[in-house]
């Protein structure tokens, strides 16, 4: 069996008993979703890297002291860590809204299930979900944590539950009035969001 095939769990075992080369296979596994997680919530490439980063480091001197438990997915432990980064990079900042960043870019929202679609409609679908991430921005902070969770990261509703430190049922309540507050902004400004 290749390295590659192997569980989270079973790669962490590895590095923590010496093979550095398993870490590096977690790193690839998952900085696709642990990055956009941080950018999604910073919306500053400089320092979603930067983030990132410290991300790992810390998550490799948790592993060598010990400090991982394997209570649930490797993934959502590593994200809870660049969560804390983002708020404490905030408390530093004196301000706990996210920042703007005038050079927002929308590749997260490539997508493999849009590639049969034509380039008008990959164009279509690229101004609708760019527009929805920029109404998203609009919501309290708990209900677009969650959205960005839910919807750009891919987290189940008790992994948000476990993420944010709330009931699962706090968790579908904020995604409840999050979904009714989009739809509020939505009919307040006419928006038609959807591919004709």
């Amino acid at each position: 069996m290749t390295k590659t095939k192997l569980t989270d769990h079973e790669l962490v075992k590895q590095f923590i008993d010496g093979e550095q080369s398993s870490f590096e296979i977690l790193v690839n596994r998952h900085k696709d979703k642990v990055y956009t997680y941080i950018f999604l919530m910073v919306k500053n490439d400089h320092l979603a890297n930067d983030i990132f980063q410290e991300t790992f480091i810390k998550v490799v001197k948790s592993l060598n002291v010990g400090k991982y438990q394997e209570n649930g997915k490797f993934v959502s432990w590593v994200i809870r860590i660049a969560h804390n980064l983002i708020i404490d990079h905030f408390r530093k900042e004196k301000q706990m809204k996210t920042c703007s960043n005038d050079e927002y870019e929308t590749d997260i929202f490539n997508s493999q299930r849009f590639s049969d679609k034509t380039v008008e409609e990959n164009i279509i679908q690229d101004q609708i979900n760019s527009d929805v991430r920029k109404l998203v921005d609009h919501l309290p902070d708990e209900q677009r944590e969650v959205i960005l969770l839910r919807h750009f990261v891919g987290l189940s509703f008790k992994e948000i539950a476990e993420q944010t430190n709330v009931s699962i049922n706090t968790a579908l309540g904020r995604m409840r009035y999050a979904l009714i507050n989009l739809r509020k902004i939505i009919e307040e400004r006419d928006l038609c969001l959807t591919v004709a």
